[in-house]
Order: structure tokens, then sequence, then C-alpha cells
């Protein structure tokens, strides 16, 4: 017997026929849809052939006024065509069987139970991409658990072993930030962790990718450096200091934070190696050594080196430079120039913000914003936004803490009143993320520094996340650099929809990223996003995203201020609840680093488990009726 004989007695045949005509006609254009786009279909890698083939009749469907034909649906007891993401045709086909079984009154069981089956295999598509990118979720979840971590899970000896036991199975290590000595030591940890607890686990290594970050301005002085008490108490063993040339335009990374940069000639540094030493006579006539731990390429003919040193120094200019290598002495000569860096400006609402071209920096002037309280003046890492940005549009500073409207634009200064920030004054540090919504600033894709950073992550991780991806360049030069460096064929990929033109163009860089073998991700930063799309239309956005990713069969990551006051206090908020429930739709959910991270991870794992027998994508149920769900 149909199972659409529980329909009321008073719909007519005759309606059945026209929904059947309907759907039929549907078909026949989702058909049309995969003909139209053989060319981009058949260069998708044969494991990724369904899922790519299943996003073309979505993004097909997206195109037709359907409204009317969902409702009549409903009516007669079949879900909406818009509610089977993730088995479009195959749950379109069983509708059809369904309505000529109520016709005919002769139903076709072998028909209904392949139908049954194709529903089900692609279904599961989700979840075995899920497992081949992040690895098998523990025996009482579907879930994964994703967390970051950085500097601290080196000083904290159980942090990682606590991570594991409360249940986070994936690793993200930020590239924006630290340096490969620091991800060396976190990587063996983790993996040493892991092989001792009998518990598995992938690690995610996000490229820090193209995003414009704040500089503050450094001033001509001479420089006290000591080594410092941290936030806990305990000594800082080393004060740094950055190295380069006179001819260097690059600033020091952000993430590297050295107290003050000493520029030389150029010749003098061409010899230096990571672990020299170089010996220094400081203003008051006593020596000391800093050993080089790092040698940075900045791009170009540019680079510097990370020198630390262990005990209180006092350099100025004209201060003597020496670097030992084995037992022989060799003459560094003089500090040509010495720069202090500032921590941090604060900035109210209605100061005035002036941001500098760091190669046009005027480093003979101290900091205004030490004189002058209305005007603060800073610079960026990125040529890019001062050829991007126009008056009257809006920038945001440190994830959106700050707001401004650019003012004036100069060739190579831009001034912004602020117009969002801290009754009291918000503080702005180096390396802060500046975003410019509104404007089209044509930010380069895998920047030459993210190029350095992969010969790293070829060797160490599991997974590489392309950050502030906007095209398919993007991909392909990821792609190229892992082949050339060696990657391991299985390393995933994983695309952070961080901007408006990702987002726009998902399902193009979904098509690209299906090419590859790779196992593919995608992870919805919502920081960034937020900002860049505006919180009016957030909601709208990270849907779309979580439906075009189920439509693929690709994995979504659930990213950015997650339990995020449980992670810092201890305690959840009730959104936060609501929130990280919505993110168990997804195959991950991420939390950052915080005091109470350990216990956020348990918290979350709990509520994964009790609700791993139920459905994690409500959006991806089959057109079939409600009695067979």
């Amino acid at each position: 017997m149909s199972l659409l004989k529980q329909v009321p007695s008073w719909y007519s045949a005759n309606i059945s026929v026209n929904l059947l005509d309907k759907l039929k006609a549907v078909r026949l254009w989702l058909l049309a849809s995969e003909h139209r786009n053989f060319s981009q279909l058949k260069l998708c890698h044969r494991i990724y052939l369904p899922s790519a083939t299943n996003l073309t009749h979505y993004l097909a469907l997206q195109l037709l006024s359907i409204e009317e034909l969902n409702e009549n649906l409903s009516s007669v007891g079949l879900l909406c065509l818009k509610s089977s993401c993730s088995c479009i045709l195959p749950s379109i086909n069983f509708g059809i069987q369904q309505l000529e079984n109520f016709i005919e009154s002769d139903t076709n069981v072998e028909d209904v139970d392949r139908s049954d089956c194709s529903i089900s295999m692609m279904r599961k598509r989700v979840s075995s991409h899920a497992i081949k990118l992040f690895g098998p979720a523990h025996e009482e979840r579907n879930f994964s658990i994703m967390v970051t971590v950085g500097r601290e899970s080196i000083s904290n000896e159980t942090l990682i072993s606590n991570l594991l036991k409360a249940g986070a199975n994936v690793f993200r290590i930020n590239c924006a930030h630290d340096d490969p000595n620091v991800w060396s030591e976190i990587v063996r940890k983790v993996k040493a962790n892991s092989q001792m607890l009998e518990k598995p686990c992938r690690i995610l290594m996000d490229l820090a990718g193209p995003k414009p970050r704040t500089e503050l301005l450094m001033r001509e002085t001479n420089v006290f450096m000591a080594p410092k008490i941290d936030t806990k108490g305990d000594m800082i063993p080393s004060a740094h200091f950055w190295i380069c040339s006179m001819e260097c335009s690059s600033p020091p990374p952000p993430h590297f934070s050295p107290g003050a940069v000493i520029c030389v000639d150029r010749k003098l540094i061409d010899g230096l190696k990571e672990g020299d030493f170089v010996s220094i006579l400081d203003g008051i006539d006593k020596k000391s050594s800093l050993r080089v731990v790092l040698k940075r390429s900045l791009g170009a003919d540019d680079y510097g080196f990370m020198v630390e040193c262990s005990r209180a120094t006092c350099i100025g200019v004209g201060s003597k430079l020496y670097f030992k290598r084995g037992n022989k002495k060799h003459s560094l000569g003089q500090v040509v120039k010495l720069l202090k860096i500032e921590k941090f400006v604060i900035l109210k609402v209605g100061d005035s913000l002036t941001i500098s071209r760091f190669c046009c920096t005027s480093v003979d002037e101290p900091n205004c914003a030490m004189f002058d309280s209305n005007l603060v003046r800073i610079s960026c890492t990125s040529d890019q936004l001062f050829d991007g940005v126009n008056p009257g549009e809006l920038i945001a500073f440190d994830d959106g803490r700050i707001w401004g409207k650019i003012r004036k634009k100069k060739a190579n200064e831009i001034t912004v009143l602020i117009t969002h920030a801290s009754p009291t004054g918000s503080k702005l540090g180096s390396g802060k993320s500046i975003n410019t919504p509104r404007s089209e600033v044509k930010l380069r894709g895998v920047t030459p520094r993210d190029l350095v950073d992969l010969e790293f992550i070829a060797s160490h991780a599991d997974m590489v996340g392309i950050s502030f991806i906007r095209d398919v360049e993007d991909i392909q030069s990821v792609r190229r650099a892992l082949d050339e460096k060696g990657a391991k064929p299985e390393i995933g990929i994983v695309l952070k929809i961080e901007t408006k033109e990702a987002y726009e163009r998902l399902p193009i860089l979904l098509f690209e990223a299906l090419k590859y073998s790779n196992p593919v991700g995608i992870m919805i930063a919502r920081g960034d996003l937020m900002i860049e799309c505006g919180w009016e239309q957030m909601a709208e956005v990270q849907e779309g995203i979580m439906s075009v990713c189920a439509a693929a069969h690709v994995p979504v990551v659930w990213a950015t201020q997650v339990l995020e006051t449980l992670v810092k206090s201890g305690r959840p908020t009730r959104a936060e609840i609501t929130d990280a429930a919505t993110g168990m739709r997804l195959s991950c959910v991420m939390l950052n680093k915080g005091d109470h991270i350990a216990e956020a991870v348990c918290a979350l794992n709990s509520m994964l488990s009790n609700r791993s027998s139920e459905k994690k994508i409500a959006m991806t149920n089959p057109l079939i009726p409600p009695s067979r769900l």
C-alpha cells in the first residue's frame, strides 16, 4: 500500500498529478544542470564526483521559485525540496515514486527500497568525509572537538593531556602567532600525550594569511631591556630584540613582539646564522650576550633575526656589536639606529587616529600618543590597505572592539575618526586585526610568509587552514606549495570563510577543492565574517554556508567565541549554550584558548554525547513522508 494513503481523502488525484508533473519538471531541470556543468564536474576527483554533482543540483534548485510547490508537497506529507540539501535528486526521485504509487495504487517496493538506499548513501557521505578529515570521533559521540593551543601549552605540563582526557580530538595552531620553535614543541607534546593516553588526534595549522594588522610606531631612543615577570608571577627568562639591516622596509612579524629593533649595516649581518652569539658593549660599558634564536625571511631580499638576552641590557646608537661562532670572533660593527616599539595606545570615541605606511613612518619623532590624547599614530602591515579605502568608509580594529570612520586619505596616510570604543578607552596593540567591510581592498592571497610556514606545516600537520581565502588561486597556491615541500597526500585542506568575497564565491571554491583527493573542510570564522558582512546578515550568512556545505557533503567547523565566557570565567551564559547547540548540527566545534578551556571541552563533550543519537543536520532530511523518518 502506498505511503501516501494517509493523505486526507479530500485531496484529489488531480492535485497529485499536478505535483507529479512539477516534480518531474524539477528533475529535468536538475539533470540539465549536470549537462551544463559537465566540463566542471569532470575535473572533480572521482571520490568527490557524487558530492560535486549534488552541489550542482542544489545550486540549480536555488534558481527556481518553488515556494508554492514546497507548500503543496508539505500538505500531502512530503518534505519540501529545500530540506534535502545532501540528497536532492534521490529525494525527488523518491517523491515522484510515492506520487506515482498513490495515483496508480500500485506500489513498487523494489523501487522504493532502491531510493531509500540512495538517500542513505548520500547522507552518509558527510559523516565519512568528516572522519577522513578529522579522524574518528570518540565512541560516545559523532562530533569532533577542536581546541586552539599556543605557547601556554608548553609551560603548562598537564594542559594537553587534560584536553585529550576531556574529549578534544583536534588541536589547532595559529601560525599568526609564535614561531616554528614553539610550534615544533607544541606538536611534540600533542603527539606524545596522544600516544601515551592512546587517544588519537589530528593537528590543524592555520596560515596567517594576508590580513592587515596594526603596528605601533617606533621611536628612536636608548633602550633598557630586562627579563620580566609574567601574569602568574613567573620569570620570563629572556628579553627579545629584532636585528635587521638599515635597508629593510618590513616590520618584524607581529607575533614575535620584540622589545626593540636594532638596525645595522646590511653587510654586517649576511653571515649570521641561528645559534650564533652576538656580543654587545652596552650603554653602561657592560658586555651582554645575545643569542640568535631565529632567522626569518620577510620576502624579496629582506630578512631579520630574533635574538634573546638573559640579563638586563642597555643599548644605544653606537653600541659595538660582535658575533661569535665556535672559537672565532667576527666584528659586526655598531648600532646605526635603534627603535623602541610602543606596546599599545589608548583610543576613545572622538580621537583622531592616523595610520601610516610602515616604510614611510617617521621614526625621528616620539609617538604622538604620548603627548596628545586626541592624536594617535600607528602603522599597518599591509600596503594594499592604503590603495583600497576611501573617505567615509568604516574601519574596525581588534576583531571589532574598536570602530572608526575614515576622514582623510593620502598616498601614505589614512586619518580615522574613532566612533566606537570603551567608555574608559580601548587599548590597541601591535598585531591586532584591521577590517574594512565596505572597502575594496585588494589583498593578495597566500603571502611569502605563508609559503615559508607551509614548509613546516607540510611535515608536521594533518590539516592546513587557508586563512582569508578569496579565490581559487589561493587553493592552487597552497596545493602547489604542499606538493613541492613533500606533504603527505592525505593532508587535509580547510577553507576558512572570513570575508564577504569568500562567502559569495563559496560554491566556486568548493568545486576547486573537490578536484583533489585531499580531505576538504570549511571553517565558519564568525569573528571576521560578522565584521565583513554585518551582524544583521550574520544568521542568514552562516545558514547559507551550512546549506551549501551540506549539499557538497563537506564537513564544517563551527568557530569563534563558542562557549567563550565558560572558557574565560568558568561559567557559561544561556546564549552560549544555545550557540554551542547550533554547532552540534555540524561536524566539528572549535574552542579558543582560556583559563578554563579543559572544563569547557568537558562540558561540550557531555553536551555532544547526550545528542549523539540525534540527527546532526536537520536541513538534510530527505524528501520522504514523516512516517518514514
